[in-house]
This record gives C-alpha cells, sequence and structure tokens, in this order.
C-alpha cells in the first residue's frame, strides 16, 4: 500500500521560508518522478515543482521560481520543498504526489498560511 504524508506547513510572515516534507513508504518512490501540487481554497490543484527519479532534472511553475526548490532522498523516500521568499499568493495546502499524479497516492497535504 502506497502513502504520502506531508509535514512542515505552517503560518509564516511574508518573506519568510518554509521546508515542506513528503515521507512516502510502499514501491513507487523510486521509479518515479515526484512533484509538489498546492491548491489553494476554491481553486484547482496545480503542480508546483517536479524532481525525476534521480533528482538531476527539476522544474518550476513560473509563479515560483528562484524562490522554491524541489529536492529529494532517495535512501529516505522523502521528497522535499524548501520554499524561500513567500508571499501571500502562496497560500494553499501543499501536497506531494508521482508526475503525472496518481488518484489513490493523495494524501491529506500540509497547509501553508502567508500572512502578515
Amino acid at each position: 500500500q502506497v502513502q504520502l504524508v506531508e509535514s512542515g506547513g505552517g503560518l509564516v510572515q511574508p518573506g519568510g521560508s518554509l521546508r515542506l516534507s513528503c515521507a512516502a513508504s510502499g514501491s513507487i518512490f523510486k521509479v518515479n518522478t515526484m512533484g509538489w501540487y498546492r491548491q489553494a481554497l476554491g481553486k484547482q490543484r496545480n503542480v508546483v515543482a517536479t524532481i525525476t527519479t534521480g533528482g538531476s532534472s527539476t522544474n518550476y511553475v513560473d509563479s515560483v521560481k528562484g524562490r522554491f526548490t524541489i529536492s529529494r532522498d532517495n535512501a529516505k523516500n522523502t521528497v522535499y520543498l524548501q520554499m524561500n521568499s513567500l508571499k501571500p499568493e502562496d497560500t494553499a495546502v501543499y501536497y506531494c504526489n508521482t508526475v503525472p499524479e496518481f488518484g489513490l497516492y493523495w494524501g491529506q497535504g500540509t497547509q501553508v498560511t502567508v500572512s502578515s
């Protein structure tokens, strides 16, 4: 059974930083490109950043380029999202999943709120 558990969210002031973690159980992690997704209240869930299996290639949506960094530790079955220079528009629930996403893998997500 595959399980993805996100953590690290919280309330932060504009300009602040957070580091999200996603721990994966099961066999999916090492053979899949992984991604971080986010869903703001009342909006569609969209991909934010992706990283290939070996970690050699990453991609970001334009709105987070230069501010967010995705990484992974295959030995720990964990993918990370370092978020710097946070803005109020980054407020959302953040999820990890494979790329492309698989519906059964969605976890609870972790809430990120950027507010003064």
